[in-house]
């Protein structure tokens, strides 16, 4: 890793090392490495240390820059940003940057920024298999992920709640099972194995995580019923293609929603093996000497996308029995057992989500589906 030939470059070349509390710069230009430390989210810091760089480098001040950082909890803005002032903005995906594994490797701030640069030195020189790039979507585009994202982390938190409501009853020797909807109308008169009444404390922590799981309830609901209106009226292009896939049977506003807005909506895919790679769905063979095994999907991709597309398949195998990829499957994996069934799910999921790319791309109907 660190005998990285030389590269001529004809833009400077900066990389950013990101933390919360400091960010660590390195500057390339071919030859040399400057490095400077400056204090988090500090724009105005960084500019003049960019000035100062190109001057000590032999760059002049109206110089072409090209920036890189990797993706992480700071998001798009400073992408964003580094454009408003001129600046070319690469974001490299840090899980498809290669390591070395022939020892234990020094890792720290230093060596990181200047590994980075020089990865981005050889894909400015057209290595662009050295790593992935993350496609940046409009500020309004990623504003549009917010509300299933949202829902999602409310069905977790609902599900914490319940689940301590019923870890705190079976405390004391009470199961519930299935719902606890009405239960905080009957905790006067639950009995322990005792045959006791719950404690006032234990009574009193129980209805304050009732209330919880209540107020989230109602959260979930006002969330559903915006859903529901911005599917009826569709304003934006991931709406229109969520609206779009609910019309095939089996395909409802839970599926359609994250699918269009986390995938179809703002991604550009150019065939159906990107489709397929982004979702984590391509099959990974090991094929080295004599040695033939075929290790199961990448999961390398969106893992929601990835969940989504299995159950939507067993769904479409149940409402669109006569069309042409339940028929496939059936043929394929119908009589098989259990487990050849449970592989051939996810080989459907995978021609599934290439089927519906096609139809909200194209307009094509998978053969045989019902259409509303």
């Amino acid at each position: 890793m660190n005998n990285i030939p030389v590269h001529s470059v004809d833009k400077l070349l900066v990389a950013l090392e990101l933390s919360n509390s400091k960010w660590m710069l390195a500057f390339y230009n071919g030859e040399k490495i400057r490095r400077k430390c400056i204090d988090a989210r500090d724009r105005r810091r960084f500019l003049a240390e960019l000035s100062l760089a190109k001057e000590k480098l032999g760059f002049t001040e109206e110089a072409e820059v090209l920036c890189c950082y990797e993706a992480g909890r700071d998001g798009f803005w400073i992408c964003r940003w580094l454009e408003t002032q001129g600046i070319q903005c690469l974001i490299f995906d840090a899980a498809s940057i290669e390591v070395s594994r022939r020892k234990r490797r020094a890792k720290n701030d230093r060596l990181d920024v200047e590994s980075l640069v020089r990865l981005l030195a050889r894909y400015h020189a057209g290595e662009h298999q050295v790593c992935s790039i993350v496609r940046v979507p409009s500020p309004d585009q990623e504003d549009e992920l917010r509300l299933h994202r949202e829902l999602d982390c409310l069905k977790n938190e609902r599900k914490h709640h319940i689940n301590r409501v019923k870890g705190l009853l079976v405390l004391h020797g009470v199961l519930v099972s299935g719902s606890i909807r009405g239960l905080s109308k009957q905790l006067d008169t639950i009995k322990m194995w005792n045959r006791k009444c719950l404690p006032e404390h234990l009574k009193e922590e129980l209805r304050r995580e009732l209330e919880r799981v209540n107020m989230v309830n109602q959260q979930i609901k006002e969330l559903k019923a915006n859903r529901k209106v911005r599917l009826e009226k569709p304003k934006t292009e991931s709406e229109r293609k969520a609206a779009e896939l609910i019309r095939l049977r089996g395909v409802g506003a839970e599926s359609a929603w994250p699918l269009s807005h986390e995938f179809f909506g703002w991604r550009e895919f150019r065939n159906r093996r990107q489709v397929g790679s982004l979702a984590g769905l391509t099959p990974t063979p090991y094929d080295s000497g004599g040695s033939r095994v075929e290790q199961g999907i990448s999961k390398a991709g969106n893992g929601q996308i990835r969940r989504i597309m299995v159950e939507l398949a067993w769904s479409w195998l149940k409402y669109q029995p006569e069309s042409d990829l339940a028929v496939w499957f059936n043929k394929r994996y119908g009589e098989g057992s259990k487990r050849s069934r449970r592989i051939g799910i996810v080989a459907l999921a995978r021609k599934l989500l290439v089927a519906l790319w096609k139809f909200v791309e194209f307009g094509e109907v998978p053969a045989g589906a019902i259409v509303a």
